[in-house]
């Protein structure tokens, strides 16, 4: 989608269309903060199947996006954890989900590496262990280090506070969290907004993700009105 200026203002149900089957997508959000529920909700009506989520968690069965999982809606989970939604652990049992865990210091520079166009960094942070397996290991002054490959996605439905027309972002206190990384990681990004202000409305001190970064903007509980520009 091409980086206009002024960005669509969109209902929930009509941003979610971008999303098709089979596609890759970063959800925003630390269990219960920062998820964009509005949306994670109308891709769950919409149905849309055979996804990658890539999130820091599964939430819970009932919850923002671990109602996609419960739903069987997720191909493939990266994810720091799991634990507290259990039917991730059950269709991964089941062998109906893929899964893959990553730390979460290694699972947010991933990200980041994705979006600043890196071609991967080295940690020490799973020498040694399972995280290791399938892994690069390169030593460095005598250390080891794993090769961790770039996280990029479809689509990144993200959380945010205040948006003003060119897509530009603040964020609310940990609410913050994934969602500034994971709008440079994206093809194409939907930002859910607590409300829109005009240009020039937002202190430019307060601004963590640039507009250019963003594609769509939707209302949090907005999922009705029709698209606008």
């Amino acid at each position: 989608m091409a980086r206009n200026v002024i960005k669509p203002v969109m209902s929930a149900n009509e941003a979610v269309k971008n999303v098709k089957d089979g596609m890759s997508v970063m959800i925003g959000g630390f269990n219960f903060g920062g998820v964009p529920y509005t949306l994670v909700e109308a891709l769950e009506k919409a149905g849309t199947s055979g996804l990658t989520m890539i999130s820091n968690d599964t939430s819970y069965a009932d919850v923002g996006h671990g109602r996609l999982v419960a739903a069987g809606q997720i191909k493939k989970v990266i994810a720091s954890h799991i634990g507290i939604n259990k039917k991730t652990g059950e269709q991964y049992n089941a062998g109906t989900l893929e899964l893959e865990l990553v730390p979460q210091g290694t699972f947010v520079e991933r990200i980041r590496a994705g979006g600043f166009g890196l071609g991967g960094f080295l940690t020490p942070t799973g020498v040694g262990t399972k995280v290791e397996e399938g892994k690069q290991v390169i030593e460095v002054n005598g250390k080891k280090y794993l090769l961790e490959l770039p996280l990029h996605a479809d689509v990144a439905l993200i959380r945010a506070h205040k948006a003003d027309r060119m897509g530009n972002l603040t964020y609310f206190g940990t609410n913050r969290n994934f969602n500034p990384t994971m709008a440079t990681a994206a093809d194409l990004v939907i930002a859910e907004v607590d409300s829109i202000v005009d240009v020039g409305e937002l202190d430019p001190d307060n601004v963590v993700t640039p507009g250019i970064l963003v594609d769509i903007l939707v209302v949090k509980g907005d999922n009705y009105y029709a698209a606008r520009t």
